[in-house]
């Protein structure tokens, strides 16, 4: 499915249709089908008319012939339904694919900001509920259609044979739909409290799951027992109203049923009586009412269901839909980086109402290696989120080779920048999957000479899968030390222009770190680096060291200059202990 992201209809109903219309005729499709059986099966109650009549004449022949239309009819009906549950499955398998791989694509477009601001697991259940309500919806649909084929084949029925019957059979129908009609937005909303209570008992329990190892050393199982009870507690209380109202609905509905069957059934045996219907007649639309009783019980139920998939869908796209912080510009063009010069103009950026930057300049020459120093709150990750274009600046411009990272598309700014974040997060897959994330067309060869020079095969060697062994979550199954230089293997495979290594030897012993500082000497060659630090040994062979306080810079220079030059740096580097700085 080739879908336009930009525009997505906000409601169930037109987002409904939204994902159907590729496949529109396997729905109508589906729809003729279950209609040809449900007019079958109303149909067949003539049956029991024809034989009742042909007893009372002694036309035992008519009889027989009747009686034996039974299996045939039944058998043609099967089939309509078996045809109705071709067209249905197919199309309800297709729509859960594409539901899937549309809104992954749609979702991966949002910002970073976006991400902060929402749970993981959340975002997973927004997913499944758009489409499994959509799921839900189209055999639901397919099955109230059933059942409106079905009245309106009975209602001719009995209006042919008795006017006034047929009056207050169609009476029955409207009283029914409008009752259901009336309550559904009742059931619609406690159907999203529902969706929303689930979203956030998801949201709790991965959250958990993901901090285990917090909440074993803190001991605090019972606390995050209790917390999460509370988010079961709120979803069991919205299901349990949203059950409740359902047996509500049932209730009212039999009640109707009731009622209207019993006025019924007393004008039938009125009129059979006076002779106005015949015994077959009489046992035609009684046939009738009761085929169709349950489906007048289950009409409502149907309601319910669909109500239940509009609040699943509508609970996900309020989310979903948020509008986009960061989106290309309709005719974007690839970043060009031969260079890798940087500049900052002017920039102004405020995250939340804080100011974090006012009229910013800084100018990075290409393949100078640049030092970023400062206490925590000073602004420096916040520089290398805006270079990365994860947040929009409220002013200014940033420019990469003298083209402008606002104009240009997000995917090819990102491909001229490799990153070694602080914090080395990994997929749960092979090491191998892991490290080609740098390059995936990269050959064994250069695979391997990454690792190395990374310091990174010996370790991965000795492992009993070797490159093939799975990293658990996040990369649980590694130290944090290998973790670190699996994410160097990958950033040194990449091999793109502009590197940001933000405490990239953080987690790593001393003798590694310096083996590292030796291959990331050889990565950072030709290069425009700029290095995040509280070690400030690792900033001593930087071309250059800035030092930022409140987003502004108070020193700039090489670290010889700046170890003597008395602020803040040099404080700084008096008092960090064992290589870091003491905050």
């Amino acid at each position: 499915m080739n879908k336009n992201s930009d525009f997505i209809p906000s409601t169930p109903f037109r987002y409904f249709y939204f994902i159907i219309k590729p496949y529109k005729w396997w729905f109508f499709g589906s729809l003729f089908f279950i209609a040809v059986a449900a007019a079958t099966v109303q149909g067949s109650s003539y049956l029991f008319k024809f034989i009742i009549d042909a007893v009372e004449t002694g036309n035992i022949n008519q009889a027989f012939f009747w009686g034996l239309m039974f299996p045939v009819m039944t058998f043609a009906v099967q089939l309509a339904y078996r045809i109705h549950g071709v067209f249905m499955t197919k199309l309800t398998h297709q729509t859960q694919y594409d539901g899937m791989d549309f809104w992954f694509n749609h979702l991966t477009k949002h910002s970073h900001r976006f991400f902060s601001d929402h749970f993981a697991g959340s975002l997973h259940s927004k997913i499944k509920n758009i489409v499994g309500g959509t799921d839900q919806l189209i055999p639901n649909f397919a099955w109230i259609f059933d059942y409106l084929v079905s009245f309106f084949v009975s209602f001719v029925i009995i209006f042919s044979t008795n006017t006034t019957l047929g009056f207050l059979f169609l009476l029955l129908l409207g009283t029914i739909f409008v009752a259901n009609r009336f309550l559904s937005p009742k059931k619609f909303q406690l159907s999203r409290e529902r969706a929303d209570a689930l979203s956030g008992l998801s949201a709790g329990t991965i959250d958990i799951l993901s901090n285990i190892s917090a909440t074993r050393l803190y001991a605090r199982f019972d606390y995050e027992k209790d917390r999460l009870n509370k988010l079961n507690k709120a979803h069991r209380q919205a299901g349990l109203k949203s059950a409740y109202f359902t047996e509500k609905l049932f209730l009212i509905n039999a009640f109707i049923l009731f009622i209207f069957s019993v006025g019924m059934f007393w004008l039938m045996l009125t009129k059979w009586q006076t002779g106005i219907i015949s015994t077959g007649e009489m046992i035609l639309i009684s046939s009738l009412l009761f085929n169709m009783s349950g489906s007048f019980l289950h009409f409502g139920n149907f309601f319910n269901s669909v109500a239940k998939g509009m609040g699943e869908i509508q609970e996900g796209l309020d989310t979903l839909l948020t509008p986009f912080d960061l989106v290309d510009q309709t005719k974007a063009k690839g970043l060009v980086v031969k260079n890798g010069a940087i500049e900052f103009k002017e920039v102004s950026f405020s995250y939340k109402d804080h100011l974090i930057f006012s009229d910013f300049n800084l100018t990075i020459p290409s393949q100078q290696r640049l030092g970023l120093v400062g206490l925590s709150g000073a602004g420096k990750s916040t520089l290398i989120s805006l270079l990365l274009r994860q947040y929009s600046i409220d002013r200014g411009s940033i420019m990469l080779d003298g083209q402008d990272i606002s104009v240009v598309t997000q995917d090819s700014l990102h491909e001229a920048i490799a990153v070694v974040p602080q914090e080395p997060i990994l997929f749960h897959r092979s090491i191998r999957d892991n490290i080609l994330y740098g390059n995936p067309d990269a050959t064994e060869e250069e695979l391997i000479s990454a690792t190395k020079k990374a310091q990174a095969h010996n370790f991965i060697s000795s492992l009993n899968q070797g490159y093939d062994t799975l990293v658990g979550e996040r990369g649980v199954k590694l130290s944090g030390g290998q973790r670190q230089r699996v994410i160097i293997a990958r950033a040194i495979l990449k091999d793109a222009p502009i590197l940001i290594l933000d405490e990239a030897t953080s987690a790593l012993d001393s003798e590694s770190e310096v083996a590292i500082q030796k291959a990331l000497h050889q990565l950072m060659r030709d290069k425009t680096v700029i290095t995040i630090a509280h070690r400030l040994s690792t900033l001593r062979e930087m071309d250059r060291i800035i030092v930022l306080e409140n987003g502004k810079i108070i020193e700039d220079g090489s670290h010889d200059t700046l170890k003597n030059f008395g602020g803040l740096y040099q404080k700084l580097w008096e008092k960090q202990a064992g290589g870091f700085v003491g905050e």
